[in-house]
C-alpha cells in the first residue's frame, strides 16, 4: 500500500510541475512565512529521512534485485529529495519538520522510489524545511527566493554536519531531484567546485531541473559512463514535446541515462536495463528508449501495464525511475573508476 501511495503522490507532484506556469501563479499570494531561520539539530536522527544504521525506506531493494544485492560502505551518497510540500491552499512558504504527514509522504515517495536507487552505498538524506512548490511559479519572486534560501540553509547545515561527523574522508556522490537539484547546485558550488573536497566527488546526479553546462567552474558535464568528478543531468519528456517554458528555464545540459553521452543519438530500448515504477517490487524491461533533444531528454511513450504516462507528456515523475537500473549500475561503474584514479582512498 505504501508503494502505491508513494507513486500516486509523485504523480501528483509531476502533474503540478507540468501545469501552465501562469495558471499556477494566478492562485493568489501566500501568507508570510511563520517559520523563521534557525539551526536544525542534525545530530538528532529524527531530522534525517535516510541515514546509515537507521531503518528507512531508502534501504528498500526491489524484489528481483535482492539476490545480487551487495552493500559497499566505502562510498557515501548525499541525497536531496524533491518537493513533497505541494499543498498551496492557505499555507506558509516552508514546510515544518514536525509535519508527520508530510514526512510520511516524503519517505514513501522520493525516499523509497528515488533514494533507493543509490543504496548500493550509504545514503544520507536530510529532512529540510523545503519550499512550497509554488516557489517555482509565483510572481512573488522575493518570497520565493527567501523560501528557497531557507531550505538551502538547512541542506547546507546538514551537509556540514555530515562532513564534520560522518564522512571520515570517504568518496561522495551527490544526488538530487527537482527542488533537491536547486539546492544541490548551490551545494556543489560552495563545497566542491575548485575546493579541496572536489577530490572526493565521484559524480553528481542532479536531475529534474535545468543545469547549465557551465554551471560550475571546475566540475564538468560527464561525457561518458566512466568519467568521475563530473555531473549528469536530464529532464524527461515524451518525444516530440517541447514545454512552453521561458528560455532561461530551458537552458540545460543533458546526459542520456541509457548511453551516458551528450550526443543526440537515440539509445534504444535494448539499452534500458530496467525501470521501477508504480509497483516497487517489479522491474520492467524495455519500457522506453532515450534521446537528447536540445536541452531535453526525449523518450518514447513508456509502455507497461497500467501506464500513467498515456495522457501526460511531462515525465518528471520518471526522471530516475524510468532508468532505475541504468543509474544503479552506472554508480558502480563510476565508483570503480574513481578508486582506480584515487588508489589512496
Amino acid at each position: 500500500m505504501y508503494f502505491i501511495r508513494g507513486w500516486v503522490f509523485l504523480t501528483a507532484a509531476a502533474l503540478f510541475f507540468s501545469c501552465n506556469r501562469q495558471q499556477v501563479a494566478a492562485g493568489g499570494s501566500m501568507p508570510v512565512n511563520r517559520i523563521g531561520p534557525g539551526s536544525i539539530d542534525y545530530s538528532d536522527n529524527r531530522n534525517w529521512a535516510a541515514l546509515p544504521g537507521m531503518k528507512d525506506p531508502s534501504d528498500s531493494v526491489p524484489e528481483p534485485l535482492k539476490a545480487g544485492y551487495v552493500k559497499d560502505n566505502r562510498v557515501d551518497v548525499f541525497f536531496i529529495y524533491p518537493t513533497s510540500y505541494t499543498d498551496f491552499r492557505g499555507i506558509v512558504w516552508n514546510a515544518s519538520l514536525e509535519d508527520s504527514a508530510l514526512n510520511h509522504k516524503t519517505d514513501y515517495s522520493s525516499i523509497l522510489y528515488q533514494a533507493s536507487v543509490f543504496n548500493v552505498y550509504d545514503v544520507y538524506a536530510p529532512r529540510y524545511r523545503q519550499a512550497n512548490i509554488r516557489a517555482y511559479f509565483t510572481p512573488d519572486t522575493l518570497s520565493a527566493k527567501a523560501a528557497l534560501d531557507l531550505a538551502y540553509d538547512d541542506v547546507r547545515s546538514a551537509f556540514q554536519y555530515y562532513l564534520d561527523h560522518r564522512n571520515n574522508g570517504r568518496p561522495v556522490i551527490i544526488a538530487s531531484h527537482s527542488q533537491g537539484t536547486t539546492h544541490a547546485k548551490k551545494l556543489l558550488a560552495e563545497f566542491f567546485d575548485g575546493k579541496a573536497l572536489q577530490r572526493q566527488l565521484v559524480a553528481a546526479y542532479i536531475v529534474g531541473l535545468p543545469v547549465k553546462e557551465d554551471a560550475f567552474a571546475q566540475i564538468p558535464v560527464c561525457r561518458d559512463s566512466t568519467q568521475t568528478g563530473c555531473f549528469v543531468t536530464w529532464r524527461t519528456f515524451r518525444k516530440g514535446y517541447e514545454p512552453d517554458y521561458q528560455a532561461t528555464y530551458r537552458e540545460s545540459a543533458v546526459v542520456n541515462p541509457l548511453s551516458w553521452t551528450t550526443d543526440e543519438k537515440i539509445a534504444g530500448v535494448d539499452l534500458n536495463r530496467g525501470s521501477v515504477l508504480r509497483d516497487f517490487n517489479r522491474v520492467l524491461l524495455r519500457v522506453c528508449n532515450a534521446q537528447r533533444h536540445k536541452d531535453l531528454l526525449w523518450v518514447n511513450r513508456p509502455h507497461f501495464p497500467g501506464s500513467i504516462f498515456y495522457r501526460t507528456k511531462n515525465y518528471h515523475i520518471g526522471d530516475y525511475n524510468l532508468f532505475y537500473l541504468n543509474v544503479r549500475e552506472n554508480l558502480v561503474t563510476r565508483v570503480r573508476r574513481y578508486f582506480l584514479e584515487h588508489p589512496g582512498n
